[in-house]
């Protein structure tokens, strides 16, 4: 089989640069693509040219076989029709036997949330006496507060943050630029940490970042981190939940339309580049006034 790993370096480089895509955004095509290569394999397709309309087909038969969803399906399936249109451009192949090839329809997947009880007992289990007790607690408060992406969490600087109008500047997907505003709550956790917790946590650094949210050796909070982190609050209020930062995203979300908010407010909020990536919060709000009715109307 020829260089197959050359090739996707070079569309790699081109989702970099070209597309700006973000990192977790790269891992995912190349995950993707590398599973089919490990396909070709097994096929001994000699090479990207001679891959045909039916091993495609085939490709996707093994995927459902696998027991694979339809939205981790479609998401492959997308990613290697992009990889194809790149050859495309570059002539490194003559056609593309993933354009005829129909993605599977995604699952509507209901949005998994928090109700106000449940927040407020993850709110009180910080021990704001300490670093990392403050930390956590500026961490959920802000996540619930403005509802963004864990990496963009984790990208946020100090000097992102306005406190004189509670705004935070945040990096989103492709390095869009958007103002998130927060509200008291989390001025009150933010301002708490940065004036003492995070000074502790800064002083065990090597080297000085201005990096918002740090780890207790001083550097920067990963994702990965801040899953850790939520854990641990999480057992510490015994919830028996399973909350991940993008549980906070679907909060806030559901939160603002069960208060009344627009459609197209939240989506610039969450930073959503098309309407229907918020519209699927409106199947959230639909259940919340079904539970609203039956625990208020008479005779429900």
């Amino acid at each position: 089989m020829e260089n197959v790993n050359f090739t996707l370096n070079l569309f790699i480089e081109y989702l970099q640069i070209e597309k700006n895509y973000s990192e977790y955004t790269i891992a995912c095509y190349k995950h993707d693509i590398g599973e089919f290569f490990e396909f070709m394999e097994r096929e001994q397709i000699e090479g990207l040219q001679q891959v045909s309309y039916s091993d495609v087909r085939l490709f996707l038969t093994e995927l459902h076989q696998r027991k694979q969803s339809s939205r981790s399906i479609a998401r492959k399936m997308s990613s290697l029709r992009s990889f194809y249109k790149f050859l495309l451009r570059e002539k490194i192949v003559l056609e593309n036997p993933f354009a005829l090839a129909s993605l599977p329809k995604k699952e509507q997947r209901i949005p998994h949330f928090l109700y106000p009880d449940e927040l407020e007992q993850l709110f009180v289990v910080n021990d704001l006496n300490t670093a990392i007790g403050q930390r956590n607690q500026a961490l959920i408060e802000l996540l619930y507060a403005t509802g963004i992406r864990v990496s963009e969490c984790c990208n946020i600087r100090l000097s992102h943050i306005d406190f004189s109008v509670c705004t935070i500047l945040i990096y989103g997907k492709g390095n869009k630029q958007r103002y998130v505003p927060f509200g008291t709550y989390a001025k009150e956790a933010l301002e708490r940490y940065i004036q003492d917790g995070r000074q502790q946590l800064a002083s065990k650094a090597k080297t000085p970042t201005d990096i918002l949210f740090l780890n207790a050796r001083g550097g920067a909070l990963t994702p990965r981190g801040v899953r850790h982190i939520l854990n641990e609050v999480v057992e510490q209020a015994a919830l028996s939940l399973k909350v991940s930062p993008h549980v906070f995203r679907h909060t806030f979300a559901t939160h603002l339309l069960n208060e009344g908010a627009d459609l197209r407010s939240v989506q610039e909020l969450l930073g959503h580049a098309h309407l229907s990536s918020t519209q699927v919060y409106t199947h959230v709000t639909k259940d919340h006034l079904r539970y609203v009715y039956l625990h208020s109307h008479p005779r429900a």
